[in-house]
């Protein structure tokens, strides 16, 4: 499946090939505490299968739990993660699935680093909720 994306202020654009039956959500602390959330989805993809079309991505060099580095790309101006990938000899990405315009087609085929996931993860459907913005 082809997919298209970019970051939140349109300075970084992109295409990317992508197989949709491979979605992961990730819940290390590293994915967490970088994505400001309780988990990040993805999917890792062939490095030329990604089209980098705007912008000059940005790395940041990190030191995974496995003790091999990585090196997480994102746009230098808003901040937004497009993908992760080992730093050395890299032949994948790991596409952040929140930057692709086809977001909302995508379904998460698997789970890993649940050890690390929030217990209120799952029950989600049980918290109360509104369509837009309330008035705080």
């Amino acid at each position: 499946m082809k997919v298209d994306g970019g970051c939140l202020c349109g300075a970084i654009t992109y295409e990317a090939v992508i197989d949709p039956e491979k979605i992961i959500v990730c819940h290390c602390t590293d994915c967490q505490i970088n994505g400001g959330g309780a988990f990040r989805w993805g999917t890792l993809i062939a490095k030329e299968d990604f089209t980098l079309l705007s912008g000059d991505l940005k790395f940041y060099r990190k030191l995974a739990e496995s003790g091999n580095h990585r090196a997480l790309a994102f746009c230098g101006d808003c901040g937004t993660s497009l993908y992760g990938t080992q730093a050395e000899e890299s032949v994948t990405l790991s596409l952040r699935i929140g930057t692709a315009r086809q977001a909302r087609e995508l379904t998460p085929a698997f789970q890993m680093w649940h050890r690390s996931s929030y217990d209120w993860v799952d029950h989600l459907d049980s918290v109360p909720s509104v369509e837009r913005q309330p008035n705080l």
